[in-house]
């Protein structure tokens, strides 16, 4: 994006996602030098005013890129490859998307996410390091618990420099219990009891991390084999106690009120909670002396 005229003495354009000035007088002795913010005297301006708008919006439009491919992710739902084909010229897309490990239709078709074309399908690199094409009409992008190389794919991309834009491979995962609690057991509380100061600040660690708070609990939903999953941490009564406590972790179908027997959870489902219920428990008030 070029520099634009902001009155008669200043220029302003958007760099790096903030909106920067400079001189653009003939005479000023600091004519092009760049100004880390625009001066008072031009802040109002319309030009500047509407970049900054325009910068308020490429910010929430990256945000919303990450998180719908988050969701893909963490859902394993399939992706038309033509879809990432559109998206991918645009900036915040692919740097949401750059480096995501993507599934075709075969056991070898995996690979890390470089460009997507609407001609030439997929360009992927594979765990030898070589660039392959795929055209498979979708792919998904797995949750890392469904990954079956996810130890392989993480020492490829730390040996290779690899970042990606959504937290996947090096995302936290706690494998499923399976039937290690057995019977009807339906809650967990390995992360229970973790202290706060108060229910707001329990409440706002709950939606720093993407949770919602709803009736007296932490909740997150999880689509997991094709059904969505209600993940809850309960919370204690902000009317009856000064400061707050994190309760059990539970599962349970969105069509459904019942608990679900641990040994029934899903994978994803079972490492979503378990990340959430860790997650919450770390932001826990901590006694001066670090004693528990």
């Amino acid at each position: 994006m070029g520099w634009l005229a902001a009155g008669d003495t200043y220029e302003v354009a958007l760099v790096e996602g903030r909106v920067v000035a400079r001189s653009a007088s003939a005479k000023s002795p600091a004519r092009g030098k760049r100004e880390r913010t625009p001066p008072p005297e031009i802040r109002d301006r319309p030009e500047v005013v509407e970049l900054q708008r325009f910068a308020e919006w490429l910010d929430r439009h990256a945000a919303e890129c990450v998180a719908r491919v988050g969701n893909w992710m963490v859902s394993s739902l399939p992706v038309p490859t033509g879809l990432l084909a559109r998206v991918w010229p645009d900036e915040a897309w692919q740097a949401a998307l750059r480096d995501v490990v993507v599934v075709g239709e075969g056991p070898d078709e995996v690979g890390f996410l470089r460009d997507a074309d609407e001609s030439h399908g997929l360009r992927v690199v594979n765990l030898d390091g070589e660039t392959v094409r795929l055209t498979p009409r979708t792919v998904t992008m797995p949750h890392p618990v469904l990954l079956p190389d996810l130890e392989e794919l993480r020492t490829f991309a730390a040996e290779s420099g690899v970042v990606q834009g959504v937290e996947q491979i090096h995302r936290a995962t706690w494998p499923a219990p399976g039937d290690s609690y057995g019977g009807d057991t339906d809650v967990v509380t390995e992360f229970a009891g973790a202290e706060y100061r108060s229910w707001f600040h329990l409440s706002a660690r709950a939606t720093s991390l993407g949770y919602q708070v709803s009736g007296g609990r932490i909740v997150d939903r999880v689509r997991d084999a094709g059904r969505i999953v209600t993940v809850s941490v309960g919370m204690s009564d902000p009317y009856t106690e000064e400061k707050a406590w994190t309760g059990a972790l539970a599962w349970s179908h969105e069509d459904e009120y019942r608990s679900l027997p641990l040994r029934e959870v899903g994978p994803v489902a079972w490492s979503e909670g378990m990340r959430m219920a860790a997650a919450l428990h770390a932001g826990r008030t901590v006694p001066a002396d670090g004693a528990e």
